[in-house]
């Protein structure tokens, strides 16, 4: 599994900053990770989970007292560019980052960014490179890295942008 730890301390530090407890431990999210790519007959595999605070009694705003969190765990076929994108490259637009303050929490308050994305998608394009105060954050779904005559520039993290576990697997490998 790639990065499992990374992205279990990155889950750890989301439910943290919510005010969630945690309904696994490491090793029973290993468990439970390594259970459904076992599962999966897939050569490469995505493997996306989402814990929410679970079911309260009635609507309301403030977090509910005494439910227990609903955990929901999915695998699919990894899917990278293909050769000839990886050729010639992607095209992407630009937009104003929108989002919230809390960029750095990996939750599952995306509207804002499948918006940004389509902006991407209704101009035939892969992505949608988000600037804020006239500095590039990140993209709609993705890192972003810019290389200039060998020099790899890169956002530095922040609120304003998700650390992405392959954030800092490509500037260890840079």
């Amino acid at each position: 599994l790639f990065r499992l730890d990374e992205h279990l301390r990155r889950l750890e530090h989301s439910l943290e900053a919510i005010g969630m407890s945690n309904p696994m431990s490491r090793a029973q999210w290993s468990e439970v990770v390594r259970e459904i790519v076992a599962r999966n007959d897939w050569e490469d595999q995505s493997v996306y989970l989402q814990v929410t605070r679970g079911v309260g009694q009635v609507r309301n705003h403030a977090y509910p007292a005494g439910v227990t969190p609903t955990v929901f765990l999915m695998s699919e076929p990894l899917t990278v560019p293909d050769a000839a994108m990886r050729e010639r490259g992607a095209s992407a637009v630009s937009a104003a980052d929108f989002r919230w303050l809390r960029c750095d929490l990996k939750t599952v308050s995306l509207l804002a960014n499948c918006m940004l994305k389509q902006v991407a998608a209704e101009a035939g394009c892969v992505e949608t490179v988000l600037f804020r105060d006239g500095f590039l954050t990140e993209g709609a779904a993705s890192s972003i890295f810019v290389v200039i005559d060998g020099t790899v520039l890169v956002p530095p993290k922040s609120h304003l942008m998700l650390p992405g576990i392959t954030y800092d697997v490509v500037l260890e490998l840079a």
